[in-house]
């Protein structure tokens, strides 16, 4: 648990322990977190995203860098959707405030440890679509258009970072990018939600993904998935 604040981790490190959740160490800066982690080889980390020496995102990618199969949990007190796409675009799991309720605190520690993430793949989708849009409109100018959602398609079935998936699996990534669940996943594709899962679970592999919410990260940056259109565009 990372937090330059000893009253926040004080706190965090009862509700968890009353939980039944081992808290194995603390740090209070982002140079620390990097070297306990690596130190403790935790399963999860909970990581401040403001700490002095090396701020949170920059430390959440170190510690995912020595420790791929760590989930790490960002931490804030501002509900700003930048910090949400940073985060995740560090690779972590999940985003909490600090005002989080005790018993969601442990109930997102257990469920990213499970390889699941925290964000509703709909809320992450809609959070960095927001991110996304503002982005290609800085860059652009005000008289660029986005590409159509086919022509973003057939752009991302070249990119380099998705050649190793097939068609269907290109699909299903793409579906996955605008917010849809296994189920609807299933009922898009005329598919069985097992016949998804195993389709997700091999873009995860391939890609070497850690949650729903990487993934959505990922269409975007790609641009299999472009901000403001829908699948049928």
């Amino acid at each position: 648990m990372a937090d330059d604040e000893e009253l926040i981790r004080t706190g965090f490190r009862l509700i968890l322990t009353s939980r039944g959740i081992e808290v194995v160490g603390e740090a209070a800066d982002g140079v620390q977190a990097v070297a306990e982690a690596e130190r403790l080889r935790p399963e999860v980390v909970l990581m401040d995203i403001r700490m002095p020496d090396l701020d949170g995102l920059e430390a959440a990618k170190r510690v995912l860098r020595l420790l791929p199969h760590c989930r790490v949990i960002m931490l804030t007190t501002f509900d700003l959707d930048r910090y949400v796409y940073a985060a995740l675009a560090a690779g972590a799991s999940g985003f909490l405030l600090k005002d989080v309720t005790a018993a969601h605190l442990a109930a997102a520690v257990r469920l990213v440890n499970t390889g699941d993430a925290l964000l509703a793949p709909s809320i992450t989708r809609r959070l960095v679509e927001r991110y996304a849009t503002a982005q290609e409109a800085g860059r652009a100018g005000p008289g660029h258009r986005p590409a159509t959602a086919a022509a973003a398609a057939r752009t991302a079935a070249v990119h380099p970072g998705l050649a190793p998936l097939t068609p269907r699996e290109l699909e299903v990534l793409a579906l996955m990018g605008r917010g849809l669940s296994n189920t609807e996943l299933a009922e898009a594709l005329t598919l069985s939600e097992a016949t998804v899962k195993t389709h997700v679970a091999r873009i995860f592999a391939k890609l070497a993904l850690r949650d729903r919410a990487q993934a959505v990260v990922l269409a975007y940056e790609t641009g299999l998935v472009t901000p403001g259109r829908t699948t049928a565009d």
